[in-house]
């Protein structure tokens, strides 16, 4: 069953695969996903790599991402956490699908300074669900999402629940 065209999952695969390939086009893409979500889109992440069930993105440390304490501060952690999670997961929806997180929950290890990258994978991809009824009540996903700074170190680890459901016809 192949999406129709006006598919947001479709939409989004196509421009990353046409995207990533040309000069800027990760710069590009990066940005569109900003525009798409203009909240998301302050913290400037940029997409490194995108595949079915997996996603990750690197955040610069700059002046209007930092607390009093001169490190990136927590909320613009949680909103990478939570950008990567819902690139991983919708980039892995079924033709159909949609997903909308519910919960987002974070564990400051240290703190968080330099460039930040984040990393998620889904678990098994995801199963479309049935189609009628027993299908929109939709389920519930649950991923965790890695932040590490440049030395690879752990700054901050995430989980974000993601409840899936049927686009409406």
């Amino acid at each position: 069953m192949s999406a129709p065209a006006s598919d947001p999952v479709a939409r989004l695969r196509r421009s990353w695969r046409r995207l990533r390939r040309l000069p800027g086009g990760v710069w590009l893409f990066s940005r569109l996903v900003g525009r798409a979500a203009p909240y998301t889109g302050t913290i400037k992440a940029r997409v490194e790599e995108l595949e079915e069930g997996y996603a990750r993105l690197t955040m610069r440390d700059r002046k209007g991402l930092r607390n009093h304490l001169r490190s990136v501060h927590a909320v613009a952690q949680l909103n990478l956490a939570e950008e990567t999670s819902g690139l991983a997961v919708v980039f892995s929806l079924p033709p159909g699908h949609r997903g909308i997180p519910v919960r987002l929950e974070i564990d400051y290890l240290k703190k968080a300074r330099g460039t930040l990258t984040a990393e998620c994978r889904v678990p098994g991809g995801i199963a479309p669900l049935p189609e009628g009824p027993e299908g929109e009540e939709g389920r519930e996903l649950e991923v965790e999402v890695r932040l590490t700074d440049a030395h690879g170190e752990a700054v901050s680890e995430a989980r974000a629940r993601w409840m899936l459901g049927r686009q409406p016809s």
